[in-house]
């Protein structure tokens, strides 16, 4: 399976990244919409956040809405959701997201948009 895997010391923070993951994923250049989020460390570098696929939310979730698809990536079966967002609180990660606009818990789906974006190199796709 091919997974969003990343090299921190390459980040510069342009989040070019951000911008295109929230159009993939909502039609819109909002960060607050982006399953992936940099963020700056008082070192001056910068962190990235985005899931590694690993799993752990989806024996958190009581109706069975997350499950991995036939590529293994882990995915939010929206019909199925029921919004109770234990998903968000449980991933060890923090890589399972929230937005106030948007109804039930969103995550990367691994389509390689914020890659593409990246002219540094620091986000990548890895295969596991």
């Amino acid at each position: 399976m091919k997974i969003v895997a990343t090299k921190p010391e390459l980040c510069i923070g342009c989040k070019a990244c951000e911008e295109a993951c929230s159009k993939v994923l909502f039609k819109e250049n909002d960060p607050e919409k982006s399953a992936i989020r940099i963020t700056e460390k008082s070192d001056g570098g910068y962190d990235i956040n985005v899931c590694n696929q690993c799993g752990e939310c989806i024996d958190i979730c009581q109706v069975q809405a997350i499950y991995r698809n036939k590529n293994g990536i882990v995915m939010i079966d929206k019909d199925k959701c029921v919004q109770c967002y234990a998903c968000v609180g449980f991933c060890p990660n923090l890589a399972m997201k929230y937005q106030k606009d948007i109804v039930g818990p969103f995550k990367c789906i691994s389509c390689g948009a914020c890659t593409r974006a990246c002219s540094t190199g620091a986000i990548f796709m890895k295969e596991v």
